[in-house]
């Protein structure tokens, strides 16, 4: 099957989505451009900061996209490419883009306040605590996926694996990416440079940084890096948005834009030479190699490359405390789902014209093995197809970079999200952290609740990615459907057209659920056969999740039961 094909295809679906999809989805709940937004009603000059669109664009497509629409849509190819493909258009379209939109005009509708406080408003105060704390569970398994990923691309001494130079380049470059941020963040907010030309000079310092790359790396072990991400994380989320969060994730989003453009320059240039061709199958069977079902497996473990439940808490923890107007949530809620179904589609296509050197392929699995790796190859192989080999080296690093600076760029929006849940956890309604004391006081404090779930969540990232994964996939996907009912829910009261959730928050809970039972039962068996502490974990993570999103669905089913009475 033709990958130029395949994009089109893809490109076309999405943009009609967000052009009739959207513009509805934005008349039904009342989108207003004349209501003034939280970023002015409450400036505060460290998280309430009214932020350009563009600048904001960035910060939010980085954050939400981090490495999910590379990882998730690789590892589901097992299942053939046309379910995947499906999967990321449609259920971008009409679950991911709408969930994403919904959270971030809900949190606006609400202050700037979580989706906690979203249904607390319709829903009660015992309903957002246990959403609070199902949502710290869920972050921690951020915090624990992407550590694991960054380190991934970092590490270049091992003494269980060879040496990588290329991983030590992107090390280097992404280290010196943080610093250009933080200089491109101190000229735009404090000495009131413009965007244009700090932007033309914020590439150019991205384009030099990729080049020295090239010619010195960082090369280190993975405890190391691990370690640097853990004290990396917790520095980052204490900071003012404006030092490095808003410029970094700006900055980031024209990496990833060009990214993206590589990528279909590479795809159409390798369509001439015949390097463009999809190998891995259509269609596996209902059942993929390792014995999963495709329901519902394939939509929980593709996650971010169409739903997922982490963008509600970006949308509603960071970006809807920085939106300047309200007119700007569809293209910054919904447009950047739609992008990212788009990358998710591409990175299908990476793995599909590099299947015969996978392990899923039959090749050598030590050759392109993990996700970041074969969507740097896949794209790498299509680009020197018509440039030459020489290109090769540097796309990979390239592609490889942006995985991390996308990575990175998700741990520091999850840590300050745990930091503001935390809070709102602890803090009795109609009170401050001023007003308490004794442990809510201490653990509450931003310094303590951010090192309590850095130290829980970068101590996982030392597990296998495989074993975090597949809950952290499952759990995303709950987080997705329970945040939608969150919304719903609040839409109902407010007397707005609500019935767009029904059908995805109900399939996404099954899904979710039915996943993590299985988790579950496996678990169960390994541990009776003999199991590492990692299984433990997959098994009982999973029964925790499942025991909260049950009991927030009763709540939030009770609650639509109620308002259609009222009708």
């Amino acid at each position: 099957m033709s990958a130029l094909l395949i994009l089109l295809i893809a490109v076309v679906a999405l943009a009609l989505g967000y052009v009739f999809y959207g513009s509805w989805l934005a008349k039904q709940w009342g989108v207003d451009p004349n209501r003034e937004t939280p970023a002015h009603t409450a400036y505060d000059g460290k998280d309430f900061v009214p932020a350009n669109p563009a600048v904001l664009m960035g910060h939010h497509f980085s954050s939400i996209a981090g490495a999910g629409p590379i990882n998730g849509p690789i590892q589901a190819a097992v299942f053939g490419w046309v379910p995947v493909f499906l999967w990321c258009v449609l259920g971008g379209i009409f679950f991911g883009a709408m969930h994403d939109f919904g959270a971030l005009f809900a949190s606006i509708r609400h202050n700037g306040g979580s989706i906690g406080q979203v249904m607390k408003d319709s829903m009660g105060i015992k309903a957002q605590r246990l959403f609070i704390v199902f949502a710290l569970a869920v972050l921690i398994l951020v915090i624990a996926s992407f550590t694991a990923v960054v380190a991934g691309t970092f590490v270049s001494v091992d003494p269980a694996a060879p040496t990588y130079a290329a991983n030590g380049s992107t090390a280097m470059t992404s280290i010196l990416f943080i610093v250009i941020a933080a200089i491109f963040g101190f000229f735009v907010y404090r000495k009131n440079a413009k965007i244009g030309p700090a932007t033309i000079v914020g590439i150019l310092g991205i384009i030099a940084i990729v080049i020295l790359g090239q010619y010195a790396g960082l090369h280190f072990s993975r405890t190391f890096w691990v370690v640097f991400i853990a004290v990396y994380v917790t520095v980052a989320s204490l900071l003012p948005v404006w030092i490095l969060l808003q410029p970094r994730d700006y900055l980031s989003s024209f990496l990833l834009y060009g990214m993206m453009i590589i990528a279909v320059i590479s795809i159409v240039g390798a369509t001439f030479t015949g390097a463009a061709t999809v190998e891995a199958p259509a269609f596996y069977g209902w059942k993929n190699p390792a014995g999963q079902p495709l329901f519902p497996f394939l939509f929980i473990t593709v996650a971010c490359g169409a739903c997922s439940g982490f963008h509600s808490l970006i949308s509603s923890g960071t970006s809807s405390k920085q939106i300047d107007n309200e007119k700007d949530a569809q293209i910054i809620g919904y447009g950047s789902m739609i992008v990212e179904s788009a990358l998710g589609v591409i990175s299908l296509i990476a793995i599909g014209v590099v299947w015969s050197q996978t392990s899923a392929g039959g090749g050598d699995k030590f050759q392109l093995s993990a996700p970041p790796t074969i969507f740097a190859g896949g794209i790498a192989t299509m680009f020197a197809s018509f440039a030459g080999e020489k290109s090769y080296a540097v796309i990979y690093n390239l592609f490889t970079l942006a995985v991390s600076v996308f990575a990175l760029t998700s741990l520091d929006s999850a840590t300050r999200l745990c930091r503001y849940l935390f809070a709102e956890l602890l803090t009795p309604e109609g009170k401050t952290h001023d007003d308490l004391t004794g442990a809510a006081k201490f653990f509450s404090t931003p310094i303590v609740s951010t090192l309590i779930m850095v130290f829980i969540g970068c101590g996982m990232g030392f597990m296998a990615l495989s074993q975090i994964w597949s809950v952290f996939g499952a759990a995303n996907q709950l987080l997705a459907s329970i945040a939608m009912l969150a919304v719903c829910t609040w839409l109902g009261k407010i007397g707005k057209n609500n019935k767009m959730f029904y059908f995805p928050m109900v399939f996404m809970m099954l899904a979710t659920i039915t996943a993590l039972c299985f988790t579950i039962v496996n678990g169960c068996k390994t541990i009776m056969a003999g199991a590492q502490w990692g299984t433990y974990f997959q098994v009982i993570w999973s029964i925790v999740l499942v025991i909260l999103a049950i009991r927030l669905a009763i709540m939030a089913f009770q609650t639509l039961a109620k308002q259609a009475k009222k009708a």
